[in-house]
């Protein structure tokens, strides 16, 4: 996710990845005069309503919001108020673009949390310079967060990333109705690993195994992170059980892969790991989906339920009926 970011960053120079725009106007003139600002360096999507807005706010996560005043059923205001009330949305700037001039009217756009506040017509040699800049403030307020979310040692995100982002999911898919999964990992008799062959080998196979997974995993929405000591969590956002399962198994095997010796492993010559694996099935939209400690729980009990049964092993189970538990 960083890497995308410092790509996008790129581009204010002479990058070749595109930051993404969202244009939010009823008005087809308008939004056609920013296409032709921003198309051939961004992606932009367009929105001619609220609700559309908000939803393309959550689905695409654009880099900015050039948003209208004036539109009918929910206007800019209210669309910023919200965008700003969720935490998926929260961060993304919001410059609004108005035929308002009213002083009253800006003031109220900054208070909100609005960037910067345009009024039309537009001059898009001038829009293009401000976009520009509200882009590299988020890019490197993005990368700033970033680092303050990653595990010093093995360059995963750390655990207060790892709760904070599942919130976010597990909102997300209550919203959707769409399936998340989690896999809990933990690296088999890693304490005598550290004990024989001593605390820097030990940093080191955590940053391989870090770097394993991470590459293992499938696509940008998915994360890993350090949960804790030689413990790392994988959440995948519109996963269902077994695909989660089958991610889980390829893990396993790419660790075994690495082929780092560990003779002093009942679970195998080399280091290997067990693997917890809990998905939240899909309900209907706006059903009541819970909470994610359920979620954590279960994959917490499928992955002691691995240990139990020997480690260098997948256990799963689905919510909400735990009785589907497999041992594999």
């Amino acid at each position: 996710m960083m890497d995308d970011h410092h790509n996008r960053v790129k581009w204010l120079a002479d990058g070749p990845a595109k930051p993404r725009l969202l244009v939010v106007d009823d008005q087809a003139q308008n939004v056609q005069v920013l296409y032709q600002t921003f198309g051939a360096d961004c992606d932009v999507f367009m929105a001619n309503h609220g609700e559309q807005a908000l939803a393309l706010c959550r689905e695409k996560q654009p880099d900015m919001v050039l948003l209208d005043v004036v539109m009918p059923g929910m206007d800019g205001f209210e669309v910023c108020r919200r965008m700003k009330a969720d935490p998926a949305t929260q961060d993304i700037p919001v410059i609004f673009i108005t035929v308002h001039n009213e002083p009253a009217q800006e003031t109220r756009a900054l208070e909100m949390g609005a960037v910067d506040f345009i009024t039309k017509p537009i001059n898009p040699t001038v829009v293009r310079a401000r976009v520009r800049t509200h882009l590299t403030l988020k890019f490197q307020s993005d990368s700033m967060r970033k680092l303050a979310f990653l595990d010093g040692l093995t360059g995963v995100f750390n655990r207060r990333y790892f709760d904070q982002q599942l919130g976010v999911e597990y909102a997300r898919a209550a919203r959707s109705g769409a399936c998340l999964s989690l896999i809990l990992i933990d690296i088999d008799h890693f304490k005598s690993y550290n004990d024989h062959y001593g605390h820097p080998a030990g940093d080191h196979c955590l940053k391989q195994v870090a770097t394993t997974l991470k590459e293992g995993l499938r696509r940008p929405a998915d994360l890993v992170a350090r949960y804790g000591g030689e413990e790392f969590v994988c959440v995948l956002p519109e996963t269902g059980f077994e695909q989660a399962n089958d991610l889980a198994h390829q893990l396993e095997s790419k660790v075994q892969a690495m082929q780092l010796r560990h003779e002093w492993s009942d679970a195998g010559p080399v280091v290997t790991i067990s693997l917890g694996v809990a998905t939240r099935l899909p309900r209907e939209p706006g059903e009541a989906f819970g909470d994610p400690t359920a979620l954590v729980a279960l994959a917490d009990a499928q992955l002691y339920l691995a240990k139990r049964s020997g480690r260098n092993r997948v256990c799963s189970a689905q919510l909400p009926d735990s009785r589907l538990a497999s041992l594999s």
